[in-house]
């Protein structure tokens, strides 16, 4: 298949125009990233956004990895002389892996199999008989002792077609239609169950992590993606063994069907035995093992799809900025490490109290602790989520009411934020190439306050994969996982825009075109010339050149540039335009401020038809230019729901069933979404409870997303086992 041809593939399973896909595919095989393409080529691609893209991109991907394997098989059946038309015609229009796979199958080299065994003792010519099916009169023996053979280890008539069976086994277990039919039987109609693996297992499972699937029965097609990784890693650690069931009976006479085309056959029965043998020996073991794969990677894709949500809303989450942010980190035996950066997020001091279990500090800890705010304006208190979080909330919610009594109208708050992958970034390359003078501890606790800051600048520091937004990301494809949240915080951090004068190497990182090197190069030529007052000065970095310069400027933010299209996502290639359209309409761009209301209200009654005709630039385009000197500099974060500050501590006890609050959304997962209502445990608001209209949620995504600020009530409470049950108010 041709490139020509996988393009018109693509078009009709995407409902793509195949101009679309075609100028799509040329620029991102001219290493244009998917980011620049959906914002500053739509022109070419009509207006494919970055989900399509990104789809078109894995289509393309995989299509050629196809052809790639396609023309492997085909020149490896034709070393082997076995190639005929019929099967190369068969190949070439092959549009799946699995069909594919079956095909090669007979071709395979074989390791010393039953059938290659009986086939060396010359029993093929016997298995052909009794395949063919085409001898009505005599007896299966009589022509089986034709075979008989001391030297070839073929003693009786009995072992002569047992040898042929064998062979004829693995021909039914090779057959198209069979193979096909049975994978469809085992989707449709067949079972999933888990069982404990005995009482030693159950003993291991000393949390009873995986009681419910003790005695775990659901038809395939019906078993969740959660049910099934959750399955998979019991059977890993041995506490579950697990099987496909299928009515056996009903599926022998499937095959027989297939397979048996003459009833007048005296060699019926032996093929009948053959079916049966290859069923159980050969087909359902390959074909559970092949089911089993699948419903894997099925249920991967979609955890990491999820997982990759939750990633993206987390790191769009708004910066508060102007905040001077004091960070905790608990700890009970090694001390609280306390950190304070101001709204850039500078590191200006950091101590270690000790206010928890078994100092208990507390009179002192507060001390220290106000000693700071003062010292520093703080404005508000971060504390990570981790051990000794509770006891550390409780000691600054403390503090905050005695400050709250000599000022009424103080307006210092806590923040508890979520500390997942501090310590991973804490003794990373970044963190010690930002903070060579302080140890692993502190720099994990400025992490922590800083993702109070800017979440975005701070958690690409940290692999994705550590942030705890997931379910079961250590049980999937950690290559396709790495590649899919690398592809979200590359959308993400370009999508937002970055300050080319503060942004950090790892930020820099992820804008389109430049790379960790480059990255590296910038914040260097940053550090040795100073700042960048215009986006040119970019091609002055070593390794920038045109291409990188194309993709990456867009992206790139410069406050103070005495060009004022340097501070927004309009591309220097069409800066142009940008003052044609200026001119045209009496704007000065110096003087845009987002709030001025004269140049705003000719730029929005522009027609943009008209206007792209008359200046000689496509719609895409001049869209894009007036929506960014409408609001310079804007931050699309802004529109999402500001995190809640709190000013007094809710344990466990203070609740109540019945009891209203406001949460919000830490991490949402296929049966329901995890609610920080400010107690150390977070809720679990179960899919069944999301709606308040009480109809049914079919993808929780719809319904909320991480960093979502709700109204919940409380539906249960289980001290014991420290959960708590929300719905939805």
């Amino acid at each position: 298949m041709t490139d020509n041809q996988i393009f018109e593939s693509i078009a009709r399973d995407m409902n793509l125009k195949l101009r679309q896909v075609k100028k799509s595919a040329e620029l991102l095989d001219e290493g244009a990233t998917v980011p620049f393409i959906s914002r500053y080529r739509q022109e070419m691609t009509g207006g494919l956004d970055e989900v399509q893209l990104r789809e078109l991109k894995t289509n393309l991907e995989d299509r050629r990895l196809l052809e790639q394997r396609k023309e492997f098989i085909l020149k490896t059946i034709d070393e082997q002389g076995k190639l005929t038309d019929e099967l190369r015609d068969a190949i070439v229009k092959c549009s799946d892996f699995t069909t594919l796979e079956d095909l090669y199958l007979p071709y395979k080299t074989k390791r010393k199999t039953r059938a290659v065994k009986a086939a060396e003792k010359g029993l093929e010519p016997l298995a052909d008989m009794i395949w063919d099916q085409e001898i009505t009169k005599g007896e299966p023996e009589q022509y089986a002792s034709e075979f008989v053979d001391e030297e070839k280890e073929v003693p009786t008539v009995e072992e002569a077609l047992a040898g042929a069976r064998d062979i004829v086994a693995e021909r039914v277990s090779q057959h198209l239609d069979v193979r096909d039919m049975l994978r469809k039987q085992l989707r449709q109609f067949g079972t999933m169950t888990s069982k404990a693996a005995g009482d030693e297992a159950r003993k291991k499972d000393e949390k009873a992590v995986f009681e419910t699937y003790y005695d775990f029965s659901n038809k395939v097609k019906y078993v969740k993606p959660h049910q099934i990784l959750a399955i998979d890693r019991g059977e890993r650690e041995g506490i579950l063994k697990v099987d496909i069931e299928v009515w056996e009976e009903r599926t022998l006479e499937e095959i027989d069907k297939i397979v048996i085309s003459n009833d007048y056959s005296i060699f019926t029965g032996e093929l009948q035995e053959a079916v049966s043998d290859s069923w159980k020996r050969l087909l359902k073991p390959s074909l559970e093992r092949e089911l089993r794969s699948d419903l894997t990677e099925s249920a991967g894709d979609h955890a990491i799809g999820m997982f990759a949500e939750n990633v993206r809303n987390l790191l769009l989450q708004p910066p508060l900025e102007s905040t001077v942010v004091l960070g905790i980190d608990p700890a009970f035996r090694t001390g609280c490490k306390v950190a304070v950066v101001n709204e850039t997020g500078t590191f200006l001091e950091g101590i270690t109290i000790y206010p928890t279990p078994p100092h208990n500090k507390v009179d002192e800890a507060k001390k220290e602790l106000k000693r700071l705010i003062g010292k520093h304006a703080v404005d508000l208190i971060a504390i990570g989520n981790g051990t000794g979080s509770r006891e550390t909330e409780s000691v600054v919610a403390d503090l905050i009411g005695e400050m709250k009594d000599q000022k009424n109208d103080l307006k210092l708050a806590y923040l508890i934020v979520n500390e997942a992958g501090a310590s991973v970034y804490s003794a990373s390359e970044i963190a010690r190439e930002e903070f060579p003078d302080l140890d692993a501890a502190q720099r994990g606790n400025i992490s922590i306050a800083r993702r109070v800051l800017d979440p975005l600048a701070e958690l690409v520091k940290i692999d994705p994969k550590s942030i705890g937004v997931g379910l079961y990301q250590h049980d999937v494809n950690q290559v396709k996982l790495g590649s899919q949240l690398d592809d979200v915080v590359e959308s993400c951090v370009n999508h937002v825009g970055v300050n080319l004068n503060s942004a950090s190497s790892a930020l820099l990182n992820y804008v389109s075109g430049l790379g960790k090197t480059t990255a590296k190069e910038i914040v260097r030529h940053r550090e040795e010339k100073g700042s960048f007052t215009r986006r040119e000065e970019l091609l002055e970095v070593e390794g920038v050149g045109p291409f990188r310069y194309e993709q990456a400027a867009g992206f790139l933010r410069i406050p103070d540039s005495p060009n004022p299209f340097d501070n927004t996502a309009i591309h220097p290639e069409s800066y142009d335009t940008a003052e044609k359209l200026c001119n045209l309409l009496g704007i000065d761009p110096r003087k845009l401020t987002g709030k001025n209301r004269e140049p705003a209200a000719k730029l929005e009654q522009v027609n943009v038809k008209e206007m792209a005709e008359s200046i000689g630039v496509g719609e895409p385009t001049l869209k894009l230019i007036i929506e960014n000197l409408l609001k310079p500099g804007r931050d699309p974060r802004e529109e999402m729901p500001k995190p809640i500050l709190r000013q007094d501590v809710l344990s466990l006890e203070d609740l109540s069933v019945g009891m209203q609050l406001k949460g919000t959304v830490r991490n949402v997962v296929d049966f329901g979404a995890f609610v920080d209502i400010g107690v150390k445990t977070d809720g679990l608001l179960h899919i069944s409870q999301m709606r308040t209209d009480g109809k049914r949620v079919e993808n929780v995504l719809d319904e909320m997303s991480v960093g979502d600020v709700i109204d919940v009530e409380v539906l249960n409470i289980d001290q014991k086992r420290q959960r708590i049950g929300l719905k939805r108010v």
